[in-house]
Formats: structure tokens, C-alpha cells, sequence
């Protein structure tokens, strides 16, 4: 019996957390159906790196590619649940016992509860040199439960840097606490947005039994 799909997307709302400064999400009722006779019709604005969402390499290097650039395959497939929340820094000493299973996909649940309306005040840190060790396995997606694989207040962001130069492409801002550890299929596309930096992301999973 097949297992059900999971859906691990922080759920847009106006109250939602989002990077202080940046656009804060909106959505309202352009038009209701008592006006237009026929239809209800909403509108929203949001940044794009507002709750789940892929980043882009774009976001960090103006060189390189925007969203709808990115290879979809990277996007769907068997992904490996690591909890790591017993760490406030992860180095590649925390991942070499690990079985990755041959996965190309792996989502870290960093924090044990994730505050949706709360924007936090310090993440996990995740040091660059897990880049070089991800690629090894063969990883190419990393999937974080928190805003930023880099430290808040970084603007060098060293570890957005070494993840692309090691052909890792991220999503952050997933909901991953009540998620246990293990194997499960992925499906996590941003929408296609032409010259974007990033896009938002409807993450859903679906265990896969061992």
C-alpha cells in the first residue's frame, strides 16, 4: 500500500515571517463574485525568498542561472530525511556516518520547531566544507528548514557560494519537525518565473518503505 503524500511548504498568510525589509506576503480579494457577477479573483505580493522557496544561483551570483533555468529533474525524485537538531553547527564530522542510500536529494531538519509567523533571531550554522563532502555522495538538491543555509547577518554567504560550486542547488524555509528521519520520494518545483532570483516551492513527500 502506497504511503500518502506529506506536504512539508510553509503555508502562505499574511502573517507569515519573512527577511526584515524584504516584501512582506499579501493576498486579498481583488474582486468578489457579488461584483463581478461570476467569479472571485485574489491577489498577492511576496518576496520570493518568502517562506518555502528555491533559491536560484542568480540570487548570490549575477552571472549565473535564474529559476527557470534550473533543471526540473533536480527538483523530484528520492530524497533523504537527516535529523541533525541536536547540532547548533554542522560540519562534515556530523554527516560521515550517514547512509545516504545513492540519493541525489537531502533535506536537513535543523530546528525542532519551526515558528511560521516568527522570523528567527539566529539559525544552525552549516559550514561550507559539507559542499565539497555532499558532492562526493552525489548529492545536486539540499533541502534546509530554516530561511538561510548561511548565518542571518552573512553577506558573503560562503556556503550558497560553495554549495553551487559543488553543483548543489537549495531550498530553505521547509517544514520538516514533525517529519521523522528516512527515506521518501520528493517533489519540490519552483514556480517558473522568467530572470528570477528564486521562486516559491510546494514541498510534498511520500515515505518510501525501507
Amino acid at each position: 500500500m502506497k504511503q500518502h503524500w506529506i506536504d512539508i511548504t510553509q503555508p502562505f498568510r499574511n502573517t507569515i515571517a519573512t527577511w526584515p525589509g524584504d516584501t512582506a506576503f499579501h493576498f486579498e480579494l481583488a474582486y468578489l463574485k457579488e461584483d463581478t457577477g461570476s467569479v472571485n479573483i485574489g491577489r498577492f505580493t511576496t518576496s520570493t525568498h518568502t517562506g518555502t522557496h528555491a533559491d536560484a544561483p542568480y540570487h548570490f551570483d549575477v552571472n549565473a542561472p535564474t529559476i527557470e533555468q534550473m533543471d526540473v529533474n533536480i527538483y523530484i525524485g528520492e530524497a533523504l530525511v537527516i535529523n541533525l537538531t541536536e547540532y547548533k553547527e554542522i560540519r562534515v564530522e556530523h554527516l560521515k556516518s550517514i547512509d545516504f542510500r545513492e540519493v541525489k536529494r537531502v533535506l536537513f531538519k535543523l530546528k525542532k520547531e519551526v515558528e511560521i509567523d516568527r522570523f528567527p533571531e539566529s539559525v544552525p550554522i552549516l559550514h561550507p566544507e559539507i559542499a565539497s563532502f555532499l558532492k562526493e555522495k552525489g548529492i545536486v538538491l539540499l533541502g534546509v528548514d530554516i530561511p538561510s543555509v548561511d548565518p542571518l547577518d552573512s553577506k558573503v554567504l560562503d556556503t550558497h557560494h560553495a554549495l553551487y560550486r559543488n553543483g548543489i542547488q537549495i531550498i530553505e524555509n521547509l517544514m520538516l519537525q514533525h517529519v521523522t528521519p528516512g527515506l521518501y520520494d520528493f517533489i519540490g518545483l519552483p514556480l517558473h518565473i522568467e530572470g528570477a532570483d528564486g521562486a516559491p516551492v510546494r514541498a510534498v513527500i511520500r515515505k518510501i518503505e525501507d
